[in-house]
């Protein structure tokens, strides 16, 4: 075999092992980023995976182009007299739900979006992108915006709209609190009327469960 035709294999083989190479590469690559987005949106994931008939790839590809436009955002802290005015609203958002569970559920539904925009987040005119950007910060707790908002929107019964709203009430929690250099020392524990609420409370000082202390309508409670 000649001179000439040694090299040329020899190139072969090396084209044929750098392609190799590349695409077990990319193959990592795609894994890895399937993980990392598993692990960032937990049960976000999964229910954008099923809302896809379980085609992950689809999944991930939404996921990804959510962190792509929203990875960046920076978040705007509350002052102290707006945190304790949105605390004080969804203390009284849960009170209202004893006797109109439909109008409370509309009522946080509509605080949630006001608070999402003080923090920062798209307007809530445009609930579908203020929702993916609240997944890409908030997947733990996005979910309860999802349940709200369609608990707003649609006939449930009254134990759904007090789910959607205990649910709810966790990502309130989130963007309610303050960041450690936003004056968390005056974190409200008290309503505007200076009651503290019986029962369970959260980190805002309101009952954790709308009509804790008193029987809903039609809700069995």
């Amino acid at each position: 075999m000649s001179t000439v035709w040694i090299i040329a294999l020899i190139a072969v083989v090396v084209l044929v092992v750098v392609a190799a190479v590349v695409m077990v590469g990319r193959g990592k690559a795609g894994a890895g980023g399937g993980r990392g987005l598993k692990r960032r949106f937990g049960p976000e994931y999964d229910r954008v995976v099923a809302r896809h008939d379980g085609d992950a790839k689809a999944a991930e590809r939404e996921l990804g182009e959510r962190v792509k436009r929203h990875g960046s955002l920076e978040l705007r802290p509350l002052t102290a007299e707006t945190r304790e005015q949105y605390v004080a609203q969804w203390a009284g958002t849960q009170e209202q739900f004893v006797d109109s569970p439909q109008r409370a559920v509309a009522e946080a539904d509509k605080l949630l979006a006001r608070l999402a925009a003080d923090r920062g987040f798209p307007d809530g005119t445009q609930y579908d992108e203020q929702f993916s950007a609240l997944s890409v910060h908030h997947a733990a707790q996005v979910n309860g915006y999802r349940k709200v908002h369609r608990a707003a929107h649609g006939e449930n019964s009254t134990e759904q709209m007090r789910e959607a709203m205990i649910e709810a009430r966790e990502l309130f929690e989130v963007l309610v609190t303050a960041k450690p250099a936003d004056s968390g020392a005056h974190r409200p524990q008290h309503t505007e009327d200076g009651k503290d609420h019986k029962g369970d409370t959260g980190r805002s000082g309101a009952p954790l469960a709308p009509g804790r202390s008193h029987h809903a309508k039609g809700s069995g409670a």
